[in-house]
């Protein structure tokens, strides 16, 4: 989609116990927003069921094409999924472009994706919403040969050049999955290496646009200031498509690995989950996730169940969760404020991460112990590893050795316990 801002009327169908339908048109103009189409009006309908030939009623659709010409918009955008039928139905009695709210999702991930594994995603999520839609423009074709002899020779050539783009299409996507697959099996063995170090892993997930890669990129700033690590973070939805993973070393030595995920959005269509299932796995594979929140926005309880839900159907629900209440310099609430399981606090204005810092690391290193042993002076090395990996919080020289007094991982205290003498625990 170019740059120009186009025009566009969104439709929606207000289904019966739907409370969330004024929600999910707005997010669908930021959706649009995002595409840099201009929604320049509404059209919406209550009903007890979608239309099955045209998603809307025959009275809508005369107040559609009147309201398109009226502001003069050449695209209509509709709020759900259309099926293949629904969207040629729409296109020939409108004669206008028609999207749904799944093509203008993949048309945002078409845009922002930059790394090779994101761009194979978006590929093959969009071919496989193509490929069902292919199927009726093929009936149409068909239909349009007509009777008589003559028929199925007309017929005969629509066909042959479906059967071929589907073909096609059929075996892009085999040829991306499989390079897909590779991608996929490099970061698995990157993900067990991260395992057999023991490092923790802490995953950023939230809704989109609610400033996970800027709370990245703030403790990045905060732990390792001026190494020019910091991740693309941008206020618009979707700025993030691809994972980024970064050590924090915190000041005694303790270290994690944080890792910032794509964001969610209501009704994320499941071609695209499914593409992009491979990325969204580091989520399951997380020993702790912070759950981003714009607390800034009045929607936000709802983002939170959106992406609630999205990590169960991940089958990530069961990981320890702390809320990162983000945003907080937009409101008038007082901040850095803690609670047992979140922290309200403000990534741009760099306030509430020693508070954030103090939660994760409460929850991920608790398999350290606080001890003093004495090192034989010929056993330097292990002085030197403790140095580096513990947190050494007095040393002394005595006549058998060097006494340290330190909080280690317990595994590193059992792994050297034979080389040192014990003084306490």
């Amino acid at each position: 989609m170019e740059s120009i801002q186009q025009k566009a009327v969104i439709v929606g169908v207000q289904l019966q116990n739907d409370n969330n339908f004024d929600y999910a048109m707005e997010e669908l103009r930021n959706l649009a927003a995002a595409c840099d189409i201009e929604v320049v009006a509404e059209l919406s309908q209550k009903s007890s069921r979608v239309n099955p030939s045209h998603y809307i009623g025959t009275g809508k659709i005369q107040e559609l094409a009147l309201l398109m010409e009226q502001h003069d918009a050449p695209i209509v955008i509709f709020n759900d999924e259309l099926s293949p039928s629904q969207i040629r139905n729409l296109e020939s009695t409108l004669d206008h472009e028609v999207i749904d709210r799944t093509i203008l999702i993949l048309n945002i991930f078409v845009q922002r994706a930059k790394t090779k594994e994101a761009q194979l995603q978006v590929e093959v999520a969009q071919l496989q919403y193509m490929l069902p839609r292919l199927t009726g423009l093929r009936e149409s074709l068909g239909r349009q040969g007509g009777g008589g002899g003559t028929g199925l020779k007309n017929r005969g050539a629509g066909e042959t050049k479906l059967e071929l783009d589907r073909r096609r299409i059929e075996e892009r996507i085999s040829v991306l999955q499989t390079e897909l697959q590779a991608q996929v099996s490099r970061r698995q063995i990157q993900r067990k290496q991260r395992h057999k170090n023991e490092v923790p892993v802490v995953c950023l997930v939230g809704y989109t646009n609610t400033g996970k890669s800027s709370l990245m990129n703030t403790l990045v700033e905060t732990y390792h200031p001026g190494s020019g690590k910091g991740v693309f973070a941008k206020d618009m939805l979707f700025a993030t498509l691809e994972t980024s993973v970064r050590s924090i070393e915190l000041p005694d030595h303790k270290t994690f690995l944080l890792t910032d995920t794509v964001g969610f959005v209501s009704q994320l269509p499941h071609h695209l989950v499914k593409a992009f299932r491979s990325t969204l796995e580091e989520v399951t594979e997380a020993d702790l996730l912070i759950h981003v929140v714009d607390i800034s926005d009045a929607q936000h309880e709802q983002h939170m169940a959106v992406t609630d839900e999205t990590l169960k159907a991940l089958g990530a629900d069961g990981i320890p969760t702390l809320y990162a209440y983000n945003k907080a310099d937009l409101t008038d609430q007082p901040y850095p404020q803690v609670q047992e399981n979140s922290v309200t606090l403000s990534a741009l204005k760099n306030r509430g991460i020693p508070e954030l810092t103090a939660l994760i690391r409460s929850r991920i290193f608790t398999d350290y112990i606080q001890c003093e042993i004495l090192v034989p002076f010929d056993r330097g090395s292990i002085v030197s590893y403790f140095n580096e990996h513990a947190d050494v919080q007095s040393v002394s020289y005595e006549e058998q050795g060097t006494r340290l007094k330190l909080e280690c991982r317990a595994a590193d205290y059992e792994r050297f316990r034979s080389d040192f003498v014990e003084l306490s625990q």
